[in-house]
């Protein structure tokens, strides 16, 4: 009888460590960084040879100016990341150089420093595995002058299949309201498409946007954007195309040259007459 006891005993301990083990499972697998960041190096301000020059009443009096008008257009997103999301951007890209700790109910948690621009920074990401999605929070806090208290700097969702996601990003920890929403997805190994969508409410410039992806064309890298232009106080459209290895395009963008035609440049920025 004591043997069949201890036989028992030791038949449940077994079984609640198995269950344990079971339902703690594996650490969801991080999204790529390049979830969070449109490539924006093509458009870069010195990278080609590009000027444009505008009359007293704005019109265009030169020509090599497609390459540097599309690079004005990236460029108002690009400043956008660079001011104002930074920090939690460099922040995630650290992660995956990390070992993560379980927590409970699924949920897993990578804890470390950072130092970006000279601060250190204190970075506490959770992905939790859901039914359907995985949930992450990222919080950060800052040490020493100019520090600032843990909060959720941002959070967001992605498929189990790791796919696609959602990323929405709060502007500060002065300002803790969401401003940039990012929709991604993969194609294999690569990010083929990400959406910023400016989502901060109260301001003009919300619900403007810009869709980067990569396609299989000659020119196979593109942006479709739609912003609140301050300069003509209302929403202008742009497509912008170039090859990610000749480094030439295009630009179609009719409030800015007065036609709906494709405007072409060439490796070095120069205008070209578009081929048909």
């Amino acid at each position: 009888m004591k043997k069949f006891f201890s036989l028992s005993v030791i038949i449940v301990l077994a079984a609640t460590l198995l269950w344990g083990c079971e339902k703690k499972g594996d650490a969801p697998t991080l999204p790529p960084a390049a979830t969070m960041t449109i490539d924006f190096s093509e458009f870069v301000a010195g990278t080609k040879s590009a000027t444009i020059i505008q009359d007293s009443k704005g019109t265009l009096t030169v020509t090599n100016t497609n390459w540097t008008v599309a690079a004005s257009v990236a460029g108002v997103w690009n400043s956008i990341i660079a001011l104002n999301l930074a920090i939690p951007v460099a922040a995630f890209h650290l992660a995956s150089e990390n070992k993560p700790d379980y927590l409970d109910d699924r949920k897993w948690q990578w804890k470390y420093s950072a130092l970006v621009l000279g601060a250190t920074y204190t970075a506490r990401l959770t992905g939790q595995i859901r039914s359907s999605d995985i949930k992450w929070e990222m919080y950060i806090s800052r040490e020493g002058v100019g520090g600032f208290g843990e909060f959720l700097w941002f959070e967001g969702t992605s498929n189990l299949d790791g796919k696609s996601g959602q990323w929405i990003l709060t502007q500060s920890q002065q300002q803790q309201v969401p401003m940039l929403q990012i929709d991604w997805a993969r194609e294999g190994e690569v990010v083929g498409s990400i959406k910023y969508t400016y989502i901060k409410t109260g301001e003009a410039f919300k619900d403007s946007y810009i869709q980067y992806g990569l396609t299989t064309n000659s020119l196979d890298g593109f942006y479709s954007v739609h912003f609140f232009e301050t300069n003509r106080a209302k929403f202008v459209d742009v497509n912008i195309e170039w090859s990610t290895t000749g480094h030439n395009g295009r630009i179609k963008a009719t409030d800015y040259f007065q036609d709906s035609n494709w405007h072409c440049w060439d490796a070095n920025g120069n205008d070209v007459a578009c081929p048909n």
